[in-house]
């Protein structure tokens, strides 16, 4: 019977471990894919969220939620291909500013919607073109180099409005603001449909590929024939573009160009990017992990508002977060290193 017994107690220690191993093993795959670990995530602050405030789970908050993070989301797809690459642009905040006035100006003037648009978009890729030539045929860092953007960009918007915002824009313009789609406007649709594009490409396109061989090792990447100078100055006229559709939209739900737009948008949306998965150091990150992010910080002042915390606090959460971010990402390095 002891022996019996002793025999049943060592068959139960080792059913024990074997679960134990394999619940471990999961824990890592989980926090292995940093998609799967923020879902999981935003799940467990959504049931925070809803026992805390009944009013996060009401459809107007989804809707304030999901319009509050269109800019972040779409730059944040530019700003991933970027750091996947080894690079980053503080400039798009101010940049996003200067692409609603700039289209706001052009409108007010009576230039058709389309042109308008268009010449928008033109400017912002010419600002990703001014800065990937910048800081590839001069030499300059990524970080004076898109820093001084920044600040010209600023300028620019305040110079041509005098630091107001531009009013009197055409009610067609509204359309994204204003035409809902199954109960969330258009510009809600389009964030999407550029993520999921944006994802798509950076995942499968051979010639967005090459950025993370890029951000890996720009010396291996040269020299195994990658245009290593093309495809940054590709990227950040990519990111141009999107900083400007994110301007466009925002003026269109505003109806207003507003030069003072975007103050300390860029490091929301590179805490986005790294919380997501991508690396300061390049190599990594995905288009969907950083709209998780964007969605993670998003969340997280949705809960302060819904706590009436001052939004002045939302400041220093990001700060603290991005902090946080980048130490989880130097120590995942530092292991992978090791190994």
């Amino acid at each position: 019977m002891e022996t019996a017994n002793v025999q049943a107690m060592v068959e139960n220690e080792n059913s024990f471990q074997r679960y134990l191993k394999k619940f471990q093993g999961y824990l890592k795959k989980l926090v292995g894919v940093r998609e799967l670990f923020l879902i999981v995530l935003i799940i467990v602050m959504g049931l925070i969220l809803t026992n805390m405030s009944p009013a996060f789970l009401s459809h107007a908050n989804f809707r304030s939620l999901s319009i509050g993070m269109v800019q972040n989301a779409i730059i944040a797809i530019g700003m991933t291909i970027l750091l996947a690459g080894g690079n980053f642009d503080l400039s798009v905040g101010t940049g996003m500013a200067l692409a609603g006035t700039v289209c706001g100006m052009l409108l007010v003037a009576g230039t058709p919607i389309w042109l308008a648009v268009f010449l928008t978009m033109v400017m912002g890729a010419g600002i990703g073109l001014l800065n990937g030539l910048t800081i590839t045929k001069l030499g300059v860092n990524p970080l004076i180099a898109t820093f001084a953007m920044m600040s010209i960009t600023r300028s620019v918007a305040q110079i041509l409005t005098d630091g107001y915002s531009v009013v009197g824009l055409p009610k067609a313009f509204n359309l994204m603001g204003s035409k809902y789609i199954l109960g969330f406007p258009l510009m809600v649709w389009i964030m999407l449909a550029l993520v999921i594009i944006g994802d798509l490409l950076l995942r499968n396109s051979r010639y967005l590929r090459q950025v993370f061989f890029i951000g890996g090792n720009e010396k291996a990447a040269l020299l195994s024939g990658i245009k290593v100078d093309k495809v940054k100055v590709i990227s950040y006229i990519a990111t141009g573009c999107l900083v400007a559709t994110a301007g466009i939209i925002l003026s269109s739900r505003l109806m207003a160009g507003t030069p003072n737009a975007g103050s300390g948008l860029e490091l929301n949306v590179i805490a986005a990017c790294v919380i997501g998965g991508a690396s300061l150091n390049g190599g990594e990150g995905t288009v969907i992990g950083s709209f998780l992010g964007v969605i993670f910080l998003s969340l997280i002042n949705n809960a302060l508002v819904l706590m009436s915390i001052s939004l002045f606090w939302q400041g220093v959460v990001s700060g603290l977060i991005l902090i946080i971010a980048v130490t989880l990402d130097m120590w995942i390095k530092k292991r992978k290193e090791r190994k």
